[in-house]
């Protein structure tokens, strides 16, 4: 049914020939393919740290901002709005984040004349305060979990409130967001103690000590619904997403439709969802966030009056481009399509693809993006980003370097889809999230649908991944001797290449043989794993009709491999002999398992992609002995970060212990101490320079050396 008033027949629409987009990433280049798609020219913003981004260069035109920091630049909301004025573009889009919930920022482009591509800015502060629009809510009759959102906020009265709802209630900061100046609490002793601790937490973090007060829903899913209004009273719902795969209330998966409600539930909750739309006079895309709870009850959890990250799925399973929808809203069109004109099709996965360590709680991860393959899109894959091969994330903005989107017939084919592309995504140079989002979509749970907002919380182990089983270390024992069978083969190739340019391309020394007088072939790989572990590894080669068969024992374990490299690809046939430990001969190949093993390889660094895993490694071409090097690791970079200040110069004689200088990531800095005695020789980057994991930062003579 089409929600609507009496429709607005002056026809006062106008034409958005030029689109400001106030945004970065990868949600500027979604919007700018779908401006371009309809003619319209665009004006990308970029601030220092985005001077060559990909949104910069797809863009007609583009302004600087200022400063890398959002504050310096994508926050300026005066300064938009005059760039848009230069520019002469009769639209501003926000994207999502940043300004794109900014009431002020809606009204300035309002006074300038400016369309701005979402709500009023009046739509904009009703949802702002979480109190206020469960007010709001309430009066609309779309459900509401049972709770105080009053004005009236003495102890007694709240304790009381407390006593009305029953237990386990749920806390927060009226004005908050984040988890913070929340509390659950189980029983009424709890109450007094949990209202003030999360007064002070709200007073402290937002500077308004308003609470409100709800029942908690122990296991509930996140589900919200897709609404499209526009300026006639025509206001549609379209389709529903599951949100329920969330870590630290940060959505993780998304997919469309929400799997497991009835058609009647995916009605009324749709229903619900324009009328809490229709209660604000909403205009533009809007997301209405609902708990469902496990009897199938549903509540108003809040409004996001802007376009969300997992808009994506709702296109996949509708076929509409929301973006489009939102332009032709914007310049006074009405809705393309009523309620019964919509239709669901297939189903749908998004996930996010971040820089971060999974493995480390989740720590962001910034730096040089210098190998990327993506998974080949189609009707069926979709990727939405913002960065390119060798692109730096910054640790200025959100660590998020794409979203992989699939669809299909059904939802288990959709999830097949996801699998696969997750496999086939490459990315080395940074830390990522593929082998997590991978566990998780393999997970049965997931595949069977059944989750709750807790599922990451109670699968975390699982989900995480290396380090858990026994099956986990023999896969990673396989990558060791095959990243061992690859650093052998590119010192092959390298070897040919440095004959064939050399005067004498038939001279022995452009073999690498591993040959020894009077016994097998022998080579000798030092490698250093994820873990900054020194692995030394012996491989003996043999040579089987021709073939180059190589031998290597890993902790019990023994290995029969050959291969070749082939560009960026390994061709590989491996076989594990497992023997007593009594038993240390090496055994005779036998079940070969072949298979291709993509590649990326810079410089000494080199990264393994195994399925949805990927295994990095670096060559250390000096003999140096396990104390020697893991000395030496000390002087290189512990993750991607910026260069602080220098606390010695070139020179300067340092102890064992004494800080060499400062290095600055995700707002916590960390001293990069001498591991010796010794004298500073050189240092590798400047005050301010951005620095990779594992880069080489200093360099220290030790004494005994200098002495020597």
């Amino acid at each position: 049914m089409v929600a609507s008033s009496k429709s607005n027949t002056t026809g006062n629409t106008f034409l958005i020939k030029k689109l400001l987009i106030a945004n970065r990433g990868e949600i500027a280049c979604r919007i700018i393919k779908t401006a371009k798609a309809m003619g319209i020219r665009t004006v990308a913003l970029y601030s220092d740290a985005d001077i060559d981004a990909r949104n910069v260069a797809m863009a007609d035109e583009s302004f600087y901002l200022g400063g890398s920091a959002p504050a310096d630049s994508y926050l300026k909301g005066e300064l938009i709005v005059d760039i848009a004025k230069q520019a002469g573009a009769q639209a501003i889009h926000p994207g999502y984040g940043f300004l794109s919930e900014n009431a002020d920022f809606a009204r300035l482009c309002e006074q300038a004349g400016i369309a701005f591509v979402g709500p009023t800015a009046d739509a904009i502060d009703s949802m702002g305060s979480k109190s206020a629009a469960k007010e709001i809510m309430g009066a609309a009759k779309v459900p509401l979990v049972p709770g105080y959102h009053g004005d009236e906020q003495d102890d007694e009265l709240l304790v009381n409130e407390a006593k009305k709802m029953g237990f386990p209630l749920l806390i927060k900061a009226a004005y908050g967001g984040g988890g913070k100046g929340m509390r659950i609490v189980e029983n009424q002793g709890e109450v007094l103690d949990a209202i003030h601790s999360a007064r002070r937490e709200a007073t402290s973090s937002f500077g308004n000590d308003k609470l409100l007060m709800e029942r908690y829903l122990r296991q509930p899913r996140h589900v919200e619904v897709q609404v499209f209004a526009d300026n006639y009273g025509h206001c549609i719902y379209l389709s529903d997403r599951d949100c329920s795969i969330q870590r630290r209330h940060q959505k993780v998966v998304e997919e469309a439709p929400a799997p497991g409600l009835s058609d009647e539930l995916r009605v009324k909750m749709g229903e619900a969802a324009v009328a809490a739309a229709k209660a604000i006079d909403y205009q533009g895309a809007g997301t209405v966030e609902f708990l469902l709870d496990t009897d199938n009850s549903f509540y108003f959890m809040e409004m996001n009056t802007r376009l969300q990250v997992e808009h994506p799925v709702t296109e996949m399973v509708t076929g509409q481009d929301l973006v489009k929808w939102q332009l032709m809203v914007a310049s006074g069109h009405q809705l393309p399509l009523t309620q019964s004109e919509v239709r669901i099709h297939g189903h749908s996965f998004e996930v996010r693809i971040y820089a971060e360590d999974p493995q480390n709680e989740f720590l962001p991860a910034s730096g040089k993006l210098n190998f990327l393959r993506e998974p080949e899109q189609n009707s069926h894959v979709r990727i939405d980003s913002g960065i390119r091969e060798n692109d730096v994330i910054s640790n200025f903005y959100d660590p998020m370097i794409s979203k992989l989107i699939v669809w299909d017939e059904s939802r288990p084919r959709a999830l097949q889809r996801l699998v696969h592309s997750l496999e086939s995504y490459q990315i080395s140079g940074l830390k990522h999230n593929i082998e997590f989002l991978a566990n998780i979509a393999e997970h049965q749970a997931f595949r069977d649908a059944n989750f709750s907002t807790d599922f990451i919380e109670r699968y975390g182990d699982a989900l995480i991944g290396r380090g858990l089983s026994g099956s986990v270390a023999k896969e990673q024992q396989t990558a060791l001797a095959l990243a061992a069978l690859y650093q052998v083969c590119a010192r092959k190739e390298a070897a040919k290449v440095c004959a064939i340019n050399s005067n004498d391309p038939y001279s022995p020394w452009g073999s690498v043989s591993g040959f020894r007088l009077n016994s097998a072939s022998q080579h000798q790989v030092a490698l250093l794993d994820d873990n900054h572990e020194l692995q030394h590894l012996d491989l003996i080669e043999t040579s089987v009709g021709g073939k180059s068969i190589f031998q290597l024992q890993i902790n019990d374990n023994f290995y029969t491999l050959s291969g070749e490299l082939m560009g960026e690809v390994l061709h590989a046939e491996i076989s594990l002999n497992q023997t007593d430990k009594s038993d240390k001969a090496l055994t005779h190949k036998s079940q070969a398992h072949k298979f291709k093993i993509p590649v990326s390889h810079v410089g000494d660094d080199f990264t393994l992609f195994i399925s949805s895993t990927s295994y990095h490694f670096r060559a250390i071409q000096t003999e140096l002995t396990e104390e020697e090097e893991c000395l030496a690791d000390k002087l290189k970079a512990p993750m991607n970060g910026t260069v602080v200040t220098h606390l010695v110069n070139v020179g300067d004689n340092v102890v064992a212990g004494q800080g060499l200088m400062v290095m600055e990531a995700m707002k916590m800095e960390y001293t990069i101490e001498s591991p010796f005695d010794g004298t500073v020789s050189a240092f590798y980057f400047d005050i301010g320079e951005l620095v990779s994991d594992g880069a080489l930062l200093v360099d220290v003579t030790p004494a005994d050396e200098k002495e020597a």
